[in-house]
Order: C-alpha cells, then structure tokens, then sequence
C-alpha cells in the first residue's frame, strides 16, 4: 500500500478553514488536514505562535500550504518541521515583498490606529455598507472571517508589519496573482503567477488550484 502524501492548510489573517472547502485533491493520493488559529498571549512573539502552530502538524514529510498571513506563518513554521513541500499564496517571502503602505505603517506605527475592533460586529457594519459590492463582501466576511477578536486582530497586523524575515526561504514555492490588491504584484519575485488572481483567489480561482496543486506537490 502506498503511503498518502499528509497537505495541511494554514488560512489567512481572521479566516477560517472553510476558505478551503472548494479546493479537492485526489484522496486515494493525498490526505487533507486544516489548521485554524487559536488566541495568542498578548505579547506572544510570532516565533513562539509558530513553534506553538508546528506541534499540530503530525506527520513527517508533509506539504504544508499557507495563504496570505497564513504563508508568513508557515515559513516561521517550517524550522520546527520537517516538510517535503513549503507552498505559500497571496502571501510574501520575505519584509522586502510587503508593499509600501505597511512599510510606512511600520515606520509610524501607524497601525495601531487601526479600528479592528469594527470587525466584531459584522451586523452593525453590514447595516452602513452602501452598495451591492460591499454587500457581497460582507457575506463573504461574515462566513469565512471566524476570529474577529480585536487582541486577535491586533496581534495578527503586528506581526504582518514587523516581520523581520530579510531572506528567501529558497525551498518556498509561491503562487501570487498579477491583480493581487493586498500584496501587489509588483514587488513580487520568482513566483508562479495567476493571471487576473487577486488576494481571494483561493476562494474564487480553486478550479486552478484543483488542477495545478497536485503537479506542484508531486513535482
């Protein structure tokens, strides 16, 4: 009997494993397992968050796959670990790829102005939203953003912004959208490039991603 290859799925920033539910592997090959966050300490270091998140990865020679913050997490993960693959999407390699804005938010501190605790409260917002685009996103929101807890959220933008990473892990593949709005494209090297991908192609794209995952798993 062949023995499966384990995948775990690290989400991204607030979201839930159910980002995930359209994305299908052969299961007579590959066996599925979806990581979640859990609550930092306050001044927890993402180090330790790390450390902590590794312990939940079971098997020995797995792939794991992380998406936007989910993909800085896994990077920090895979010191504790020993991966047969290292995938990140919609995400960055390294503090240099994160794009202006945070890097200016960085210098300001400007982040931590930020009103994250809005999120806890999708009615109240959904009532203010003008317009049925903002509307749909807020679905979106409200089913797939499961950890709205403003410690949370503050912690999870800290971490994001003050990453200290410099170097490429050269053993990470990176899969990134031309039409990503979170982490453009232009400050982007050496990845597979969707066409017309944005930041919420794992949810919108997984047909590519149902055909294309397991050639780059495999490979």
């Amino acid at each position: 009997m062949i023995s499966k290859v384990h995948v775990y799925f690290m989400p991204g920033m607030a979201a839930s494993p159910l980002i995930f539910e359209r994305i299908k592997l052969d299961e007579t090959i590959f066996e599925t397992h979806l990581l979640d966050w859990f609550m930092p300490e306050k001044t927890q270091s993402l180090h330790d968050y790390a450390k902590q998140m590794a312990l939940k990865v079971k098997h020995e020679n797995a792939v794991l796959i992380g998406v936007s913050f989910g993909g800085i997490l896994v990077q920090e993960m895979a010191q504790f670990l020993n991966l047969k693959k290292l995938i990140i999407i919609s995400s960055v390699k390294n503090n240099v790829e994160l794009p202006q804005r945070m890097k200016i938010a960085k210098s300001t501190k400007a982040y931590k102005l930020l009103p994250t605790g809005m999120a806890q409260n999708l009615e109240v917002l959904s009532k203010y939203a003008f317009g049925a685009v903002i509307k749909q996103r807020l679905k979106l929101y409200e089913k797939y953003m499961s950890m709205r807890d403003k410690l949370y959220l503050d912690w999870s933008i800290e971490q994001i912004i003050n990453w200290n990473r410099v170097e490429t892990d050269q053993n990470v593949i990176h899969i990134h959208g031309d039409a990503d709005e979170v982490f453009p494209i232009k400050n982007i090297k050496n990845a597979i490039i969707i066409k017309e991908g944005t930041h919420l192609m794992i949810l919108n794209r997984f047909r590519w991603f149902n055909s294309n995952l397991p050639e780059i798993i495999l490979k």
